[in-house]
Formats: structure tokens, sequence, C-alpha cells
């Protein structure tokens, strides 16, 4: 049987936790309208009435509902699309929890428990390993937990001795796990090193507040941003799964960054926390266009569907989750 989480002081935490992330990133803001209109490229204008047309070219780069407002809490993140193509993402109804989200005939989503996790832990990244399992970024436990898919039951794959959460985590193509690790409280923050056998190394401390995290298509390199920072930094990753060679790929003149996602091509996607927009990034940091979203405040993206084009996107402000279709697919879509 699934552990349950009937505790309140993991949902006192992950709003505190939600507040001081709009609060830092609040204070970091200021528009910069000469670098930003540099920066920015076209953005296509959002169809609020847009159909649901999964597969349809003329919707490529157009957001629209997936899952409706409030079905998940405020805590939503971490969305990864597993076996069968079905999206999970954390927080379904409140924090320490993991929705499961069925595609539906109409192209919408049904939103339904999947898993309660153990007493005091609350997940946030999620990444599904070769062989299905979920791996989940447990931020009140200082945690990566392991689900099996099959029975549901939840156990500790690695403990982070040190850390301040996880926040996020990224699945390499060799199976080794990144997690970042930011402190809001002063805004810092740490990354991390999983091995397929759950052994833990810290890579580096110091750094700005650490949260969206993603590997290349060929695993060769390492994206990290920081929200405050507004930067995003790629490593080269080595033999043995240590990084180095950190430079800077992009830096964004205003609002905050959360979660990100690579295509098949190695652009970033971007989530831009508090611009309502994915902003689409190359390899070589130039923004390629930004998509429209309903939400003001993005939390992560996934790729999934058949073809590995539909892009999911979590909203805090709407405890939502919308979509659009990408014109490549996505390094991971779980098919």
């Amino acid at each position: 049987m699934p552990w349950t989480n009937t505790s309140p002081r993991s949902g006192t935490l992950a709003r505190a936790s939600h507040h001081r992330k709009d609060v830092a990133i609040a204070r970091s803001t200021t528009i910069r309208t000469a670098a930003l209109a540099a920066l920015l490229s076209t953005v296509p204008a959002f169809a609020a009435d847009q159909p649901a047309a999964a597969g349809n070219a003329a919707a490529v780069f157009v957001a629209r509902d997936f899952v409706g407002d409030g079905v998940f809490g405020s805590g939503i993140e971490g969305p990864a699309t597993g076996p069968g193509g079905i999206l999970y993402a954390v927080s379904f109804g409140r924090d320490g929890t993991i929705g499961r989200v069925e595609p539906q005939a109409d192209g919408s989503g049904r939103a339904l428990l999947f898993v309660e996790l153990p007493l005091g832990s609350t997940g946030n990244g999620l990444r599904f390993g070769a062989d299905g399992t979920l791996y989940v970024a447990d931020y009140t436990g200082h945690n990566v937990l392991a689900i099996d898919m099959g029975t549901r039951q939840v156990r500790v794959f690695a403990h982070l001795d040190g850390a301040h959460q996880p926040n996020d985590i990224a699945l390499a193509p060799d199976g080794t796990l990144y997690a970042s690790d930011p402190d809001w409280k002063t805004g810092s923050g740490q990354l991390w090193r999983i091995g397929r056998d759950g052994a833990v190394r810290r890579l580096e401390t110091g750094m700005g507040t650490t949260n969206g995290i993603e590997v290349s298509p060929d695993g060769k390199r390492l994206y990290v941003n920081e929200s405050v920072q507004r930067t995003v930094w790629v490593y080269d990753i080595g033999a043995d799964g240590g990084v180095s060679g950190k430079r800077l790929l992009l830096e964004f003149p205003d609002h905050g960054l959360d979660g990100m996602r690579s295509d098949a091509d190695g652009n970033l996607y971007i989530a831009r926390y508090g611009a309502g927009v994915v902003a689409v990034v190359s390899p070589e940091g130039k923004v390629l266009r930004e998509v429209a979203l309903r939400g003001q405040k993005p939390t992560n993206v996934a790729f999934g569907g058949a073809d590995g084009r539909d892009v999911y996107v979590t909203l805090q402000d709407r405890g939502a989750i919308e979509t659009f279709r990408s014109e490549r697919p996505g390094r991971e879509y779980g098919h």
C-alpha cells in the first residue's frame, strides 16, 4: 500500500517555500526595456478559445488548458510523462501527493490521486528512469524517493545530507541523477549528483538559487538555472559523472526562472516564473521564442504525447496544467 501523509507541517513548509520564492524573485526583478526588447523574439498571440487540436500544425506554440484551475494545489510542480504517455505532477489537491493525469478524447486531462508520500515528505521535481521507476525530489525530507509504478510503494533512493531541499532533478542518459538545491532564505544554492546506485556527491556550493536543471540529449552537458539571479549555466559532464567548464549560457533581464526541459535538438524550454511564458532557448543561449500562457507563474515543463511534441506546463497561480504543441519532440516524453 502507498504511504500516507496526514501532517499539516509539510503543507505549511511548502507554502512558506513558495512565499519565499515569490518574495526573492519579486525583490530581484527590475524591468530593463531595451535589454528585454533585444532578448525576445516574436511571441505568438494567445488564442483564449483555441480548441484542443493535438497534432494540428496550426496550433503549434499556442497554449490551452489541459487540467483546469484548482485541481492541483499551489505546490504544483515536477510534471513528468511516464509509461503509456500518462502525465504525473505533484500536489494533487494538496502538498505531499502526486497526481496522475490521463489524456481524454477531447484533448483535456483527467486528474486522479496516484500516491500519497511518506509523512514529512513533499515532492517537487519528478523524473522517470529507464525501467519505469518514478524518482521524486523530496524537498522537506532532503531525499530523492523512488516509486515502484506497479505497487506504488515509496522508498528512499538517496538521502542528501547537508542539502537545503532538493528542488528539481534531471536524469542523464546513463541513469545518473542531478539535483538542484536552493536556499530561498539566503539566495544561495548547491548542486548534487546521485549515481545509479544511490551514492550522493555534492558537486558545487556557493551558487545562486539553483532551480531548473536539465541534461543535453547526448548526455555531455548539464544546464542549471538560478531563479533569483536569472542566470542559466552550462557545464561539461565527465566520464565519472562530474562536471567542469562552468560557463554562462544566458542571463534574463527580469522575472524568475523555474523548471526546464530539453527537446531532441537540445533546445531548452524554460518556465519563466512571473512572466507567464515558456522561453525556448537554443544550445548556444539564443532565445528562439516565448510561448504565452494563461497563468503568470509557470513552475515546470515536460514533454509528452504520442509523438513527444506535447509540452505540459504546471502553473502555481492557477493550480492547473496548460499544454501546447512544439515543433520538435522532447528528449524524454514517456513512450
